[in-house]
């Protein structure tokens, strides 16, 4: 009985101690919430101390004004020719690209693979000039950053390894940041070469933290790409190389946090410590291969290949990157990532959707305000969670973010003792209560709104070198990119609309997967000849002309000497790794190929000056098709009206039918050439109108749609086959079996259309575009020469084919061109080039163009190698996929 007591003794007091934790643990818990829930009138950062606060001066603020770069003064005239934003080293990285410094070893002498337990520690001012006057002293030193980016909206550099043959030092950037320009004048200096892995974002952190420029770079992962190693990572060198294993999880540690422990400086010290000798052993391996080379020219080949890629690395510009409204790219990719996932959008509400572009306009500008990356501020899935529940109380609010948070562990490990929602969120609750409400301004007003709150005289949030410059243009920022206040009903729908339609485009006609697949084809001397696709890579492996050499990235060996090497066209555009991304803008998560010579000037190029050359074939997000199609169509008006050459074909007429009448048509003297033929655009809507309504429409409209067609057949009776092939006139193959799958239309008579030519035209992409530009009203230029003669008192082109002048043609039957585009115009003008001016004539042409797109887009993130003056040249080897006599056989 005793025992039973005690038992139901224990069972009692455990009971009441469970109950009492969690009537505690909840009232904390509603007392935490009501706290941070009715505590809006204060910001966290007041008393959150953040440690690039304490930074003087930033050059990469959180505004949304444009990265300016170091601008050198010198009273030279090159430098006055240089960009007013372009890399103020390009001269002294240009003269190393042509005469790389190789001669130095990367060690002094024997050296310990064994790293002691010395380094120093730099964060004073006279330490890190005491470290310039060391470095400036040095051949070569190696280099490795660590980076901060959770607690940052742009992310900063927290930690400079550097490692010399002596010594590693260790630089507390965040202690320094506004005296490491001291440093700038020995990573400039071009007799001194500096060594990183992968430098790709080393380059650009420090040119946006400090406006320090790496001139004379050996990077290591450039020297295992030429070596063609199965792995090109640090962790993989430093193991097969130097024998050593380093976690790389500790790359994703607080490197803002001091003192860093043990571990953290053991890490950090090893990334550079062992790259000099990773670097010579490496150097070591090119001499080997180019010794082992055929050519004895060739011995240092391979090294200064590594140099050379090397360096290329160095010319790379930071940028800020740009949207056309603060949070649209974000927006607009969760609906279609989460409200759209399935294909359904019956269920999603216009409301839902404007309720997530509110919070990631809000939450950009949070981050912007309070200097913290956006997965910081509010995690995409809670964006989809509160638009789609719409809390209507600031608890419920809380606790959506919370559960939403929790469930799919989307909290950055790095704020592990920081429970979610962050601070950002409690300090601002009331904002996203009143968004959810609609209390809030539309999109267009929010911002300003939210901004002065936080910012503006009672703002309740401290003004730092961040957010200082937000004040000053942030009203140009969106005055520029602003839907228009008046008749505001109207302007939000179709600026709505407009949105809806571009998503819907760039849904529809976007790359599905990457264009670029950086697989590298070497000649037989192990010489990097160009990058491709794996479809190439394919065809020589089939053919037994290649062998794999390496996986992942794929990557073969030719076993035939090629016909041409890359330095032969003078250009090292094909041998650069392309990235898949706007060109213009820098936009990665949609983007589409855009032709800078358009298709109908190409199409008629040799095959030597086009054949697949991927050189004027780049990639562009919609904006900028936009934007570069728009300066191309302006463009062929000039060429039209340059060369008297007209964009359309005016006129046709049935040559067999009309053989009295054609006499007209060549003589421009009569002035009766514009009464010959018909339109064929109108001789194709008269023909669909009559096959489809001839017998319901009205007599006196039938009658005049039927002269319409006559004037192409002479004047002669008509039956339903006439109209059936009138139908078809002027259409390219494609177009004619387009047409016949379009319902509402049959072929009675003619067997035309299935006898058609299978060959697709190479426009396909204008097809996509003439779509786009219908979605987007975007003002599409027709050029038609009304003046009658059709002549240009210009240079121009004044001999033309007899049966198309004028813009008028004699109707070929079996023509491939599409005459309602502007395919016979282009024909036109490439064999008016070729006749008078050769190939030359045809690159200068060309060049024009190219300039046209940069003028027009000016891109910042082009391919190395792409230039305005590229010769396009081409001879093909025997083996070549593009061999015209290989062509002409398999066909």
């Amino acid at each position: 009985m005793e025992l039973k007591e005690k038992a139901k003794v224990v069972i009692t007091v455990a009971s009441l101690v469970a109950v009492t934790i969690l009537f505690v643990t909840e009232y904390r818990r509603r007392r935490q919430r009501r706290k941070q829930t009715s505590s809006l009138s204060s910001c966290y950062l007041h008393s959150e101390l953040k440690p690039q606060f304490g930074f003087k001066r930033v050059l990469a603020d959180n505004s949304y004004s444009e990265f300016k770069h170091l601008k050198l003064v010198d009273a030279s005239s090159s430098s006055l020719e240089k960009p007013s934003n372009g890399h103020p080293y390009e001269t002294e990285i240009t003269v190393l690209l042509e005469n790389p410094q190789i001669e130095f070893g990367f060690l002094r002498g024997e050296c310990s693979l064994e790293m002691s337990d010395s380094y120093v520690w730099v964060e004073t001012e006279s330490q890190l000039k005491e470290l310039a006057e060391i470095l400036a002293k040095e051949q070569v030193f190696a280099v490795d950053t660590e980076q901060h980016s959770l607690r940052s909206f742009l992310g900063f550099t927290a930690l400079i390894q550097i490692s010399t043959h002596e010594e590693d030092f260790l630089v507390d950037t965040i202690a320094l940041h506004d005296v490491m320009s001291i440093l700038r004048p020995v990573f400039s200096d071009p007799n001194i070469c500096k060594v990183f892995h992968g430098a790709d974002n080393d380059v650009i952190w420090l040119q946006r933290d400090f406006h320090i420029y790496v001139v004379n770079m050996f990077d290591t992962a450039k020297a295992c790409e030429v070596l063609s190693k199965p792995q090109r990572s640090l962790a993989y060198l430093l193991e097969t190389v130097c024998g050593v294993a380093t976690n790389k999880l500790l790359q994703r540690e607080d490197w803002r946090q001091r003192p860093l422990s043990e571990e953290m400086v053991r890490y950090a010290r090893t990334d550079a410590h062992y790259l000099l000798y990773i670097a010579d052993s490496l150097t070591t391996e090119l001499k080997q291969l180019a010794t082992d080379s055929s050519s004895p020219d060739d011995r240092f080949h391979f090294l200064l290949e590594a140099s050379r890629r090397s360096n290329m690395t160095c010319l790379q510009l930071y940028t800020k990157e740009t949207e056309d409204f603060p949070g649209s790219a974000a927006s607009s990719s969760i609906i279609y990532r989460h409200l759209n996932g399935h294909g359904d959008k019956s269920n999603i509400s216009l409301n839902a959707e404007e309720l997530v572009r509110k919070l990631c306009a809000w939450r950009d500008l949070m981050g912007r305000i309070h200097d913290e990356s956006t997965r910081y501020v509010l995690s995409d899935q809670a964006i989809v969670g509160l638009s789609c529940k719409q809390p209507t109380t600031t608890e419920e609010i809380y606790d959506t973010i919370a559960h939403i948070d929790l469930a799919t562990e989307s909290s950055p490990s790095l704020s592990s003792s920081v429970q979610s929602p962050y601070p950002v969120i409690c300090s601002h609750l009331d904002d996203i209560y009143k968004m959810i409400l609609d209390k809030l301004a539309k999109l267009d007003d929010l911002l300003p709104v939210v901004l002065k709150k936080c910012l503006g005289t009672n703002g309740t949030c401290p003004i730092s070198v961040f957010n200082y410059s937000l004040l000053v243009n942030f009203k140009t920022k969106l005055s520029s990119h602003s839907a228009p206040k008046q008749n505001g009903h109207k302007n939000f729908k179709q600026q709505f609309t407009r949105k809806a339609s571009r998503e819907l485009f760039v849904k529809k006609f976007s790359c599905k997967a990457p264009v670029y697949h950086n697989c590298r084809i070497y000649a037989n001397d192990g010489r990097l000849l160009c990058y491709c696709d794996k479809r190439k890579l394919e065809w020589y492996l089939n053919r037994g002309l290649a062998k794999l050499v390496e996986e992942n990235p794929p990557a073969i060996m030719l076993l035939f000497e090629p016909k041409g090497r890359p330095e032969d066209e003078g250009n090292d555009f094909y041998i650069q790794t392309k990235r898949n991304i706007c060109v213009g803008c820098g936009e990665g998560k949609h983007y589409l190929r855009y032709r800078i010579i358009p298709s109908c000037y190409r199409v008629h190029f040799p095959e030597h000056l086009k054949s697949h050359r991927s050189h004027d074939i780049v990639l562009l997000c919609v904006d900028c098709h936009e934007v570069a199609h728009a300066a191309a169509e302006r463009y062929k008006k000039q060429i039209a009206t340059e060369f008297g050459i007209p964009l359309f074909v005016r006129r046709v007429l049935d040559s067999k039918e009309a053989q009295g009448t054609s006499s007209l048509v060549e003589d421009e003297s009569t002035g009766d050439s514009e009464d010959a033929g018909v339109s064929p655009l109108h001789l194709r809507s008269a023909a669909m109108a009559l096959l489809r309504h001839g017998n319901r429409m009205p007599s006196s409209r039938r009658e005049e749609l039927l002269q319409t067609v006559k004037m192409y057949y002479g004047g002669r009776d008509l039956s339903e086959e006439d109209l059936e092939k009138a139908l078809l006139i002027g259409l390219s193959p494609h177009e004619r079996r387009k047409l016949e799958r379009k319902k509402g239309v049959s072929f009675k008579h003619s067997a035309e259309v299935a006898g058609m030519d299978k060959q697709e035209d190479e426009n396909n992409d204008g097809e996509a575009l003439a779509d786009f530009e219908k979605i987007m009203t975007v003002e599409r230029s027709t050029v038609v020469d009304d003046s009658g003669d059709g002549t240009s008192e210009g240079d121009g082109a004044k001999e033309l084919n007899d049966t198309q002048c004028n813009g008028n043609t004699l109707h070929q039957q079996n023509s491939k061109l599409s005459l309602l585009g502007h395919g016979p115009h282009g024909k036109q003008i490439v064999e008016y080039l070729l006749r008078e001016h050769g190939e030359d004539g045809v690159r200068d042409f060309c060049q024009r163009w190219r300039k046209v797109f940069v003028d027009a887009v000016h891109p910042r993130h082009l391919p190395g190698g792409w230039n305005v003056s590229h010769s396009g040249r081409r001879d093909f080897g025997e083996f070549s996929v593009y061999n015209p006599t290989k062509r002409l056989s398999t066909e």
